[in-house]
């Protein structure tokens, strides 16, 4: 397939000198550099066999998901070994993503009808905030994966292509996807690129995205586009891209303040596959019925992760001067109180939005209702307004050392994290599509 050159980036494409195929035997997707020299090969993550599983164990406490409590605190383990370097490099968080492999937390949600583990929407949320603890990137691969996964059992049908991803998904699979597109303002639900069938019965696709989130790692990225040519905007399907019917061309390098481990660089994504990768569900039922409501439910976990690790870094220097002024209550504890009532209240909107999901999950004409949409929409917007307000108190709390760039009570990462909430899916879009919905419709309460 012809690649076309890309302008430069800031940094170069990550790839590895290669025949070609993964150690799995699969070939792996080929990835144009931006100087337009030959492409190597980037191996495709899915060559990582998952171990047997560790044994699951409920830690002491409150923890709802204990099944997967002991491989989730190793996975969250590897991930803060290597936060710092991920941030500080700007790479995708390869050894905890391994780490997910091998501990079977990327195929958590699997049904048990499909030989998985059947994870609830409330259980992935207790591990995407633990794993936000450690390493906002690393939870945010976590959370983004979840949601491709479940569209694909959920609305996927039983084409071939489709069927065989689960497959691979149960077996530690990663998935990215590819929903904005140059030229529609970052709206989702429009898509400007569409599928093109040939005589052969073969599909063929090109999307130019601004942005892929861990394209490099992924095992297949799932794309929306038009049905056809001669489709409307909004008249989008899936399709599973799978590295070895994709060609990705760099088009801009993700230098940014923060979650910058996620790698959401710009791509344009070349795609030649069969009718048997696009997912039986149009994107309207996909986005409204799962994608986005337990995207929003795991990203505000992954948000009150990082809030939940800032606050422990604050409790930490309280109790430090707590113990140089034995007698009396140090000045940051009245602050800690304060900050720990924000943290409880966010945290118990977080668990009810993913409980309410694992209630309605089935019951399509509640998950389609306008007040449905709006709950979603204000868990996104609210949460990803509180964590940085928690964020910046527990830094006030901490104080000098708080604002150091390292350190044990650094919060600066935790900081940068938390300012990516409110612009990844602009919170100004997500009100402004409120403000029709709330004509028609008050909250669910």
């Amino acid at each position: 397939m012809t690649v076309t050159a890309a302008a430069p980036p800031t940094a170069p494409v990550p790839v590895v000198p290669a025949s070609g195929r993964s150690s799995s035997g699969r070939r792996a997707r080929r990835v144009a550099t931006p100087s337009g020299e030959s492409a190597a090969p980037v191996a495709p993550a899915g060559s990582v066999t998952p171990a047997a599983h560790a044994t699951a164990s409920t830690v002491a406490g409150s923890d709802p998901c204990g099944r997967f409590a002991a491989r989730t605190a190793l996975v969250a383990d590897i991930a803060r070994l290597f936060a710092d370097e991920v941030d500080r490099d700007a790479r995708p968080p390869r050894e905890a993503i391994a780490a997910m492999k091998e501990h079977g937390l990327l195929a958590a949600a699997v049904p048990t009808e499909l030989g998985g583990e059947g994870a609830t929407v409330a259980e992935l949320s207790v591990i995407a905030t633990e794993l936000g603890r450690a390493c906002a990137a690393t939870a945010m691969v976590f959370a983004m994966h979840q949601g491709q996964a479940m569209a694909l059992w959920r609305h996927g049908g039983d084409g071939a292509g489709v069927t065989d991803l689960v497959a691979r998904v149960r077996e530690g699979a990663l998935l990215a996807s590819s929903t904005t597109e140059r030229g529609i303002g970052g709206d989702t639900r429009r898509s400007t690129c569409a599928l093109e069938p040939d005589a052969d019965g073969r599909i063929r696709l090109r999307k130019d995205a601004p942005v892929i989130s861990y394209a490099t790692e992924a095992d297949a990225i799932l794309v929306t586009a038009r049905r056809d040519l001669d489709a409307a905007a909004s008249d989008q399907r899936v399709v599973v891209c799978l590295p070895e019917h994709t060609t990705l061309t760099q088009t801009s390098t993700w230098d940014t303040l923060g979650l910058r481990g996620t790698c959401s660089n710009g791509w344009v994504l070349d795609a030649e596959t069969t009718a048997d990768h696009v997912l039986r569900d149009d994107y309207a039922a996909v986005s409204a019925r799962t994608v986005l409501p337990v995207s929003h439910v795991l990203w505000a976990s992954v948000w009150l992760g990082i809030a939940a690790d800032a606050a422990d870094r604050a409790r930490t220097a309280v109790r430090k001067q707590a113990r140089a002024t034995v007698g009396s209550a140090p000045p940051g504890a009245l602050r800690l109180a304060e900050l720990l009532v924000e943290l409880q209240s966010l945290a118990d909107t977080v668990r009810h939005a993913a409980e309410r999901y694992d209630v309605v999950a089935e019951d399509t004409d509640v998950l389609d209702s306008t007040a449905y949409a709006l709950a979603a929409n204000a868990l996104k917007i609210g949460a990803s307004e509180r964590v940085t307000d928690l964020v910046t108190r527990s830094l006030r709390i901490v104080g000098i050392a708080g604002y150091a760039a390292s350190g044990p009570t650094s919060i600066a990462r935790h900081l940068r994290d938390a300012h990516g909430a409110a612009v990844m899916v602009s919170n100004d879009r997500l009100l402004h599509n409120d403000a029709g919905m709330a004509l028609m419709t008050g909250a669910l309460l």
